[in-house]
Formats: C-alpha cells, structure tokens, sequence
C-alpha cells in the first residue's frame, strides 16, 4: 500500500463516523462535512491503486536491454515488441 491508499482509508474511516455521528445527533453539517470527507478519502484511495498499478506494471515491463541480454533474449524481446 501506498501512502494515497492509506490516507484515503484514514479519510473514509474518519468521514463515516463524523456521518454516522451526525446522523445520531441530527447534525446535518457534520453528516455533510463526513459525507464530503468520505468522497474526499475514496478518491485519494483510488488514486492510491492507479499509481500502484502503474508502479505494478512499470516493474514487470523493465526488461533486459538489448546490450545486456543473450541471442535469445535479444529475439524474444524483439518478438515482444513486434507483437506489440
């Protein structure tokens, strides 16, 4: 986990009970400033998994350059590129 998944975690928990405990206290800004913070911490969560997959797939594309690979992989990675 990344520290945009964390935080946006942190955030939601955090929105929920704000909501929560202004609905049992019949506050509706402190349901709306938990409902706001609970959207503000799933999109810095979501934002958190697109980094990491990119992160993700950036660590499996780093391949062998064509200097320090063998015969073979030089063909399989040129067979790779070709394929697209």
């Amino acid at each position: 986990m990344n520290k945009d998944q964390v935080q946006g975690k942190l955030k939601d928990v955090a929105g929920r009970v704000e909501r929560q405990a202004g609905e049992w206290a019949g506050d509706a800004e402190a349901q709306a400033r938990g409902t706001m913070k609970q959207a503000e911490g799933k999109v810095q969560s979501a934002w958190g998994d697109i980094k990491d997959a990119g992160k993700k797939a950036a660590d499996r594309s780093g391949e062998k350059s064509d200097d320090s690979a063998t015969d073979t992989e030089k063909e399989e990675i040129h067979e790779r590129r070709q394929a697209g």
